[in-house]
């Protein structure tokens, strides 16, 4: 296989992604999450999930879903530090 034909059968997925299930879309765009997925990932009736897409190619060839409580946290740690670095130098 040459080199430009292996970049182009690398999935945008990181290594760490799993197939945890295969869901059905419904004819309203419905689907559910299996309770026991759920249960791992601590998401109760009316949590909110994020729902991040990556596109390779001009297709979405990825979709996960992110508790929101955990994408701010992840906000606020990568935001604070340039803040306070952004605070500092106005001082």
């Amino acid at each position: 296989m040459k080199i430009s034909e292996e970049k182009e059968n690398v999935s945008c997925c990181s290594p760490a992604c799993r197939v945890e299930a295969i869901l059905t879309v419904d004819e309203r765009g419905q689907m559910v999450l299996p309770k026991d997925i759920r249960e791992r990932a601590g998401i109760q009736p009316g949590g909110k999930l994020a729902l991040i897409s990556w596109e390779k190619d001009g297709e979405v060839c990825c979709i996960s879903l992110i508790n929101t409580g955990r994408l701010m946290g992840m906000v606020q740690e990568a935001l604070t530090p340039m803040m306070k670095d952004m605070m500092e130098a106005t001082r």
